[in-house]
């Protein structure tokens, strides 16, 4: 080792021991203090979803040597860590490219029919009396040669899962599960909450690493970190860094439509990562196996997914959707004088929806639905209450439609006939109204 390099490890290990003697609040109060970022990160630097093969394999591959070193798993042939939750929809995988190479990664998985890797250990009873959608941050891996820089790839990732979920994968609560070494970067710093005070001795999910789970309310986050870091110097205020800078190194999805993921899976990636590559698929239990082809019920992905010798019929979930969608709306009630009811609508189908008011609508009465599916498309739609739900203050609405107009049954066929975003965007190209 060289005597630099020497001299800088023993630093760091004295500072470190001494800041493990302080009371945890003061702790804390020191690594926020030193915490600073960089507010024009190189050029080189790229932050996208990872979308094409070799960007997904890249990812993957840098996840495996990760998880290698630290002892969150065994080698596999492939070099590659993929898990099922790698194959569904509802799962986007960001990464840091520098120079075009994969140097950091991580994946959002947000709750689907076979759910997400830490509830299956920590308790999210207290996360849902919250309501809103909940997602799991994991698989963060960092190339050795871009760790220790002062966050030069992981905080604009880290930024990046911010935006992502705050702006297109209408997400409210995140979730992870973390070494117990780690987790206080994130109570510190990010004010993460533990789900639990105790610790998982054994999480199968890291090759039995010990685990702490931790929750992010993100509507609140903003108020949070403004309190904490508002008045500090602009390279040490994580409030400006989250909330309102703009890193133009993020390259958002460019999205005609207001949905909410970005699934990339398409059957030929499918067949490489789950098929191929790894045993992912050979090794699922026939539940997985049937939750898959509920999932993926195109004809072209059957051919790729896991056989299934017999009927599931033990398979009691809803019926899976490949794209959910935040559009919002209005409704008006004829030879009204009233102002229009403004809604948000999550849930879509051929002859219906479910949206959010903050005001009472009148059951079984005909409404004029405006529902404003992307960019410059409009649904005009004749709809009449048919359900209602109350939470925090708000309706939901189940809502059915007379006549669906020719927006809204193409919109809806290529949701249900989509494989990825791409597809969504062009088998809906021609609806914009002159």
């Amino acid at each position: 080792m060289r005597p630099i390099k020497f001299l800088r490890t023993i630093t760091n290990r004295a500072a470190r021991e001494a800041l493990a003697l302080l009371p945890r609040r003061k702790r804390y109060r020191v690594f926020r203090y030193f915490a600073e970022y960089d507010p024009a990160p190189s050029p080189r630097l790229t932050l996208k979803i990872a979308e094409t093969r070799d960007e997904l394999e890249a990812c993957f591959r840098l996840l495996h040597d990760t998880y290698v070193k630290r002892g969150f798993m065994h080698p596999d042939p492939s070099g590659m860590r993929v898990t099922i939750y790698h194959a569904l929809p509802t799962t986007t995988t960001l990464c840091a490219k520098y120079d075009g190479k994969v140097v950091g990664t991580l994946s959002l998985i947000r709750e689907s029919a076979i759910g997400f890797p830490l509830q299956r250990i920590f308790d999210l009873t207290s996360v849902r009396a919250r309501r809103g959608n909940i997602a799991e941050a994991s698989a963060l891996a960092i190339h050795p040669d871009f760790q220790g820089h002062g966050g030069m790839v992981l905080l604009p990732l880290l930024k990046f899962m911010y935006e992502y979920c705050t702006t297109f994968f209408d997400t409210r609560h995140l979730v992870i599960a973390v070494n117990p070494k780690h987790i206080e970067t994130y109570e510190s710093l990010l004010f993460f909450r533990r789900l639990s005070g105790t610790v998982v001795d054994s999480y199968d999910f890291v090759n039995g690493a010990p685990a702490i789970g931790a929750t992010l309310d993100l509507r609140h986050a903003p108020e949070i970190l403004r309190k904490h870091y508002g008045g500090r110097p602009l390279r040490r205020n994580l409030h400006h860094y989250f909330v309102a800078m703009q890193l133009p190194n993020i390259e958002m999805p460019n999205r005609r439509f207001y949905t909410t993921n970005d699934p990339v899976m398409t059957p030929e990636l499918i067949d490489h990562f789950f098929n191929r590559k790894t045993d992912v698929f050979a090794t699922l239990s026939e539940r997985k196996k049937g939750l898959l082809h509920m999932i993926y019920d195109l004809p072209e992905y059957r051919q790729v997914l896991p056989s299934l010798p017999q009927p599931c019929s033990d398979l009691k979930v809803r019926q899976h959707r490949r794209f959910s969608v935040k559009c919002p709306g209005r409704l008006i009630v004829p030879n009204d004088d009233g102002k229009p009811v403004a809604m948000e609508v999550s849930e879509v189908s051929r002859y219906g929806f479910r949206a959010t008011t903050r005001q009472p609508v009148t059951p079984d009465t005909w409404l004029t639905a405006v529902i404003q599916l992307g960019r410059q498309e409009t649904s005009l739609l004749q709809v009449r209450c048919v359900q209602d739900t109350q939470f925090e203050g708000s309706h939901r609405f189940g809502f059915q439609i007379g006549e669906p107009d020719l927006i809204w049954r193409k919109f809806v066929n290529a949701l249900y006939d989509g494989r990825t975003q791409g597809d969504l965007d062009n088998a809906t190209r021609f609806l914009s109204r002159g």
